[in-house]
C-alpha cells in the first residue's frame, strides 16, 4: 500500500500533513501484514512451525444417528449407516465424500461482495503451513461427521508454485500429510486438476488454442492422477470449465474436440502406465465459465466418446445443478448416464429454479432425492463411485457449526430419497404401470418389432389391417389384444396420481 498523488499548497504546514499521511499509511500496511492469532479455541495454539495443536471444530461431538424424532441439530433423523436397505449398508449405498474446495477453501465471496467467511483457523495466506493447517482441520471434519471419503483439486489443498516443479514440490508435501492423516481407513473418492483458475488457462487446457499451454495442462493432469493414486483413491474426475468456447468466429470446434479427444486419450494410457485402477469420469456441465462448454450433458458426452472410442475408458460424473442448467432435471441425466453404462458417480448438490447460475446448494428436496435414489438403486450402486458434496455454504451462512448443520442436511435427505426409493421398488405399484404402459410390445408382434425384424412392408400390412390407432376404452380392447389398459393412458404423463406407497 502506497501514498498516492495528493494536491496541497506550497506552504510547510502541507508537506508535514502529507508526510503525516504517508506514515500513518505505512504504520497500518505493517500492522494489517501480521496474521491473526493461530487458536479457534482457548485451549488450542500453535507450535513453533505454525502447526495446528487442539481441535478446529471445538464442543462438536461426532455426529450420531437419533432418528426422525429427534430435535438435536447436531444428529443424524434419516441416515443411519449400518442399517440395511435393500440389502446393502446405508454407507455402502452412498459412500458419501466431502468436497475440500467448498468446504474449506470456500469464502462466501461471489462477483457482487468480499469473502464473507473467516475460519478461525485462516490466517489470511495461502501459504505451505495454511494448506496443512487446513488439511488437518479436513481431518477432524471427516472423523467428526462419520465420511471416510474426501475428493480435491490439486490447487486447492497445495499452493502454486512460481514453477511447475515448485508446484509438483508443495503438492507432495501436503499429500504427504494427508497420508499421514487419513491412515488405512480414509483415502479421496477422487482427485482432479484445477485447469479453469489460473489466467493460463482461459481458452482452456485441452483445448487451448497456445501448444504451451495444452502441455502444462498435461503435466498437471499427470501429476494430480499420481497424488490420486497415492493417496489409494479411487476416481479421477476431468471438469472442463475452460473447455469450451466464447465464439465460434474465432474457433475451430472440430479441432479443439480432437484436441481433448487426444488428451483423453493420453489419460488413460498413463493411467495403465502408473497401475492406477480408478474409474475416470467426466462431469458434463452446459456453460459457466465458458459460453458453451463441450460437454453439455450427458447425452453429448456419451456422443464424444463414441465417436472417440472412448467409452469403455470413462464414465460420467454427474451433477445435478449442471442438469438443470442443461435443461434437464437430475433424474434424466442420471438416467441417461446408466442406460449408457456410464453412470459413475454424482456431485450432490441443486440449483434455485429462480437463478440462472450454477449456485450449487446442499440438496433438501425429498422428491428430487427419491429420483436420484431410484437411479441409484437400478443402477445397483455407484461403486467404486460414491455421492460427493459438491455444495457450499450460503454468503450469510457463517457460523464454523453451520458447515456441520448443512451436511447433516444433505446426508440425511438422500438418506430419506434412498428409504422412499426403497418403498417405491418394493411396492411395485410404479413399475407395474410402466409395464403396463408398454405391453402391447410384449406381443409376438412387439417382440420382432424389438428384435429389429419389425422391416416397413411387414408394419405397414399390420397398419392396414388394424385401421386407424384409437384409445382403448375399458370395454373395447385393441386388435393386438391385452395392450394397454385405460388407466395407462390417464396416468401416462401423471404416474403419481394413482395410489402409491406413502413415502
Amino acid at each position: 500500500m502506497g501514498c498516492f498523488p495528493v494536491s496541497f499548497n506550497k506552504m510547510k504546514g502541507g508537506r508535514i500533513l502529507l508526510l503525516l499521511v504517508c506514515s500513518s499509511v505505512i504504520t497500518l500496511g505493517v500492522f494489517a501484514a501480521g496474521p491473526p492469532t493461530c487458536p479457534a479455541d482457548l485451549g488450542g495454539k500453535c507450535s513453533d512451525s505454525g502447526e495446528w495443536e487442539g481441535e478446529f471444530f471445538p464442543g462438536i461431538p461426532k455426529i450420531k444417528f437419533e432418528g426422525p424424532s429427534s430435535k438435536n441439530p447436531l444428529a443424524f433423523k434419516w441416515y443411519n449407516a449400518e442399517e440395511e436397505i435393500l440389502g446393502k449398508k446405508m454407507k455402502d449405498w452412498m459412500r458419501f465424500s466431502i468436497a475440500f474446495w467448498h468446504t474449506f477453501r470456500g469464502t462466501g465471496g461471489d462477483p457482487f461482495g468480499a469473502p464473507t467467511k473467516y475460519w478461525p483457523w485462516e490466517d489470511g495466506t495461502n501459504s505451505l503451513a495454511m494448506a496443512k493447517r487446513r488439511m488437518r482441520a479436513n481431518f477432524e471434519f471427516l472423523e467428526k461427521i462419520g465420511v471416510d471419503r474426501w475428493c480435491f483439486h490439486d490447487r486447492d489443498i497445495a499452493p502454486d508454485g512460481e514453477t511447475l516443479e515448485e508446484s509438483n514440490k508443495n503438492l507432495d508435501e501436503v499429500v504427504a500429510l494427508a497420508k499421514e492423516l487419513q491412515g488405512t481407513k480414509i483415502r479421496p473418492l477422487w482427485g482432479t486438476a484445477q485447469l479453469f483458475m489460473h489466467p493460463r488457462y482461459m481458452h482452456g487446457g485441452a483445448t487451448s488454442s497456445e501448444l504451451g499451454v495444452y502441455a502444462y495442462a498435461a503435466a498437471q493432469v499427470k501429476k494430480a492422477m499420481e497424488v490420486t493414486h497415492d493417496l489409494g483413491g479411487e476416481n479421477y474426475v476431468f471438469w472442463g470449465g475452460r473447455e469450451g468456447y466464447q465464439s465460434l468466429l474465432n474457433t475451430d470446434m472440430e479441432r479443439e474436440l480432437d484436441h481433448l479427444a487426444r488428451f483423453c486419450e493420453a489419460a488413460v494410457a498413463y493411467k495403465k502406465k502408473i497401475g492406477f485402477n480408478g474409474t475416470l469420469l467426466i462431469e458434463p456441465k452446459p456453460q459457466e465459465p465458458t459460453k458453451h462448454q463441450y460437454d453439455w450433458d450427458a447425452a453429448t458426452t456419451a456422443n464424444f466418446l463414441r465417436k472417440y472410442g472412448l467409452i469403455g475408458e470413462f464414465k460420467l460424473n454427474i451433477e445435478c445443478n449442471h442438469a438443470t442448467l442443461s435443461g434437464h432435471s437430475c433424474h434424466h441425466e442420471l438416467e441417461t448416464a446408466r442406460i449408457n453404462g456410464l453412470l459413475g458417480n454424482i456431485d450432490a448438490n441443486t440449483g434455485d429454479p429462480q437463478i440462472g447460475w450454477d449456485t450449487d446448494q446442499f440438496m433438501t428436496d425429498i422428491s428430487e432425492a427419491t429420483m436420484v435414489m431410484l437411479s441409484v438403486i437400478r443402477n445397483g450402486g455407484l461403486a467404486p463411485g460414491g455421492f460427493n458434496f459438491d455444495a457450499k455454504l450460503r454468503r450469510e451462512s457463517t457460523e464454523v457449526e453451520d458447515i456441520f448443520l448443512a451436511h447433516i442436511s444433505g446426508m440425511d435427505t438422500l438418506a430419506r430419497g434412498l428409504r422412499s426409493a426403497a418403498k417405491l421398488i418394493q411396492d411395485g405399484s410404479l413399475a407395474e404401470l410402466v409395464r403396463k404402459r408398454y405391453q402391447s410390445f410384449d406381443t409376438e408382434i412387439g417382440a420382432q418389432v424389438e428384435a429389429g425384424k419389425g422391416d416397413f412392408e411387414t408394419l405397414e400390412k399390420l397398419a392396414m389391417k388394424w385401421g386407424e390407432p384409437k384409445v382403448p376404452s375399458a370395454k373395447q380392447e385393441p386388435p393386438y389384444k391385452n395392450s394397454l389398459h385405460s388407466h395407462t393412458f390417464r396416468h401416462a404423463n401423471y404416474p403419481f396420481q394413482r395410489d402409491l406407497p406413502l413415502l
